[in-house]
Parts: C-alpha cells; sequence; structure tokens
C-alpha cells in the first residue's frame, strides 16, 4: 500500500489493495475510489485538480501539482497516467490524401501510428496554436503548438485548416 502525508497537507491519499485511490481526514474520515480530475487538461495540465469522491462530490482542490508531497504527487501523476490517453503529434509524415475521409501516419510522444481522419470538422482549435484532433474511433490527438511542427507537417496540415 502506497501512502503519502504532509504537515502541509490537511489530507492523506493512499492505494488500497485493488489498486483504488483513498482519500483520508485528519478527523479520519476516508473515501475509496477517489478520482482525480483536471480542471484545465491540455492549458494548464499541472494546475487545478480536484479530488472527487465515487459520488462525484469535490473533497479537495489542489491549486498545483508542484506544491504537494512527493508522495501524493507521484499517485495522483501516476492515477491522472492511467486514465487519460491523449497523444501528442510530433510530425506528420504522411497523410493518404487531402481529401477526407483520409488516413494519417503521424509521430507521436508514445510512438509511430496511423489514424483516420472523418472530416475537416474533427480538427478543433483550441487556444492558438493548440490543435485537437479526433479521429475516427474517438481517440483525440493533441497539437500543442502548430508553429513547433517542422516544415512539411506544417504544410500538410496547412491544407486541412
Amino acid at each position: 500500500m502506497n501512502s503519502a502525508m504532509n504537515p502541509a497537507v490537511d489530507f492523506q491519499l493512499t492505494r488500497n489493495p485493488f489498486g483504488q485511490l483513498v482519500f483520508g481526514t485528519p478527523n479520519g474520515e476516508t473515501h475509496r475510489g477517489v478520482v482525480p480530475v483536471r480542471a484545465f487538461p491540455i492549458a494548464a495540465p499541472e494546475a487545478g485538480i480536484a479530488l472527487v469522491s465515487n459520488e462525484g462530490h469535490e473533497l479537495v482542490w489542489i491549486d498545483s501539482l508542484a506544491d504537494l508531497p512527493e508522495g501524493i504527487r507521484v499517485l495522483l501523476e501516476e492515477e491522472l497516467a492511467s486514465r487519460e490517453f491523449m497523444p501528442e503529434i510530433r510530425r506528420i509524415r504522411q497523410v493518404s490524401s487531402f481529401a477526407t475521409p483520409c488516413t494519417w501516419e503521424v509521430e507521436t510522444d508514445r510512438g509511430d501510428t496511423a489514424f483516420l481522419l472523418k472530416g475537416e470538422d474533427d480538427i478543433r482549435r483550441l487556444a492558438a496554436p493548440t490543435l485537437l484532433i479526433a479521429d475516427s474511433n474517438g481517440i483525440n490527438f493533441l497539437i500543442r503548438d502548430s508553429n513547433a511542427l517542422d516544415k512539411a507537417s506544417r504544410k500538410i496540415l496547412d491544407r486541412f485548416l
């Protein structure tokens, strides 16, 4: 069982034998199956995180992961990583066609992959220059900074924007 406690933080966070996060208060109140939820998963992934009970009630608000003791921070980062899957596109290798639907072959932070883009509407602009691309299976791919892509990738992307 992993555990973390710090006098600067007024709660305890552990992982039970079933792998669930358990939230505890100094007065002995506990909640099993706690879920961390990011307020701004793309714009500010390290800030604004709520710990929510399995009934959907916010138990505590965390302004920044960096403010937490290492043990609690590690538990939360592990839990968030296991729940979130949003590969970040680093390079667009090629597309099968400049008309949709088409297959994109990309390099991501999680390895090379290919996905089907059904239509240009599946490319959404977030806060400039961030883009979110949804594939035909509902997986979201993130381009954090389209200006940081290599020239060939930007050229392909511009054909769809």
